[in-house]
């Protein structure tokens, strides 16, 4: 993917440490609530990642209610406990 040139946006660092990402630049990086980003340093300048987050079977485990592990499934299901 090749990277777009922006425009240079200005954000003010609240109080608590809080930054709001511009509205163009979340849309352009598809950043949306609850994506997590990973910040680092890189000759002075500030860098925001974002994050690869956790595997696809760690976000949906025990979604269906039940916190057991998978191979505890299996051997219910073969009668096995």
């Amino acid at each position: 993917m090749k990277s777009m040139k922006v425009q240079s946006m200005k954000a003010r660092i609240a109080e608590r440490g809080q930054v709001t990402i511009p509205k163009q630049l979340r849309k352009m990086l598809g950043l949306k609530p609850g994506t997590v980003l990973e910040f680092g340093e890189e000759h002075g300048r500030l860098i925001a990642v974002k994050s690869g987050g956790a595997d696809p079977v760690s976000e949906v485990y025990g979604c269906l209610g039940r916190k057991i592990d998978t191979d505890t499934v299996i051997a219910e299901l073969r009668g096995r406990e």
